[in-house]
């Protein structure tokens, strides 16, 4: 029964995970001959399981070798293992045990993101940057076995959609991996937001429409009044969509859209940008004052024409 049970799991070993074939061996390599893997979109991080990987290693070494692969003369790029070998330096080690593997960028590039996407607790933005990168490689492999003329049942299948492969690799439909990969389109100060869950998943991926300048001003709104709902993301979608959008109408739109609020006419220019136009000692109020003057000046003068 038991054997049974194990035969229909087929759980995967660790060097399988990462494409490590048994005749590989591991071979202890400098540490400063490994570069990062070019933009690779996983955060390592100083936290409490940095130091326990730290610890560990003090103790016992690094028990699996990291992936890496050859980049010139004795020089390599790391596939899979950033953190061990981060923990690895923080352990004062000069050397990290290696798997060594010639690699195509795209073999890497997808190498590299199965290795690190089943880690729990990802953040989107990881998420989005590494089904991406994912995306792209697989689509440009399926574009050379197309032109390979190669007539095999594993490129019949790799002319199904991308991302529905993609999706059924990770276990997402081909809709959210769409959502995720709109996420890249963000400003990076609202993509932390979105890892912060200062802005929800879904509001993320609607803001992800509006053009990068309009996405800054909106930022500035949220920082500095609050998280902005649904229906007022769509009002501003539609609103992009049938005239020209400026930071004072954004800020218009948001607030008059506001569920039991009044239109606040101070935020119509933040105290930031106006600072520059006054004296450092200048308070808000004389600020304001000055302002008015020059308004009610304006306004004669209107008059008088």
């Amino acid at each position: 029964m038991a054997s049974k049970m194990s035969e229909r799991l087929n759980f995967k070993s660790v060097e399988e995970l990462l494409g490590v074939v048994n005749e590989e061996a591991a071979m202890d390599i400098e540490i400063c001959k490994i570069s990062g893997f070019k933009g690779h979109p996983f955060k390592v991080i100083d936290d409490d399981k940095m130091q326990e990987l730290v610890e560990s290693i003090k103790v016992n070494g690094v028990l699996s070798p990291v992936l890496i692969r050859p980049t010139g003369m004795d020089t390599y790029e790391m596939i899979s293992g950033h953190r061990r070998l981060h923990a690895a330096e923080l352990a004062g080690l000069t050397a990290i045990p290696s798997i060594i593997r010639e690699m195509t960028d795209d073999e890497a590039v997808i190498a590299m993101v199965d290795a690190n996407i089943q880690r729990e607790e990802l953040l989107p933005s990881e998420r989005a940057y590494a089904y991406k990168m994912k995306l792209s490689a697989m689509k440009r492999q399926g574009e050379r076995n197309d032109l390979s003329g190669e007539n095999t049942s594993a490129q019949n299948e790799r002319k199904l959609e991308a991302a529905d492969i993609l999706g059924e690799e990770v276990g997402v439909s081909r809709a959210q991996i769409r959502r995720y990969i709109r996420l890249t389109e963000l400003i990076p100060e609202l993509m932390e937001y979105v890892d912060k869950k200062r802005i929800p998943f879904t509001s993320g991926v609607e803001i992800s429409y509006l053009d990068q300048e309009i996405q800054k001003w909106l930022f500035e709104y949220i920082r500095d009044n609050g998280l902005v709902k649904p229906k007022q993301i769509a009002l501003l979608r539609e609103a992009c969509k049938t005239g020209i959008m400026t930071e004072g109408k954004l800020i218009a739109i948001l607030n008059d859209s506001q569920p039991g609020r009044t239109p606040n006419t101070k935020n119509l220019i933040s105290e930031k940008k106006l600072r520059k136009y006054f004296p450092s000692d200048y308070t808000e109020e004389d600020m304001r004052s000055v302002i008015v003057q020059l308004l009610e000046q304006w306004s004669q003068g209107k008059e008088a024409e």
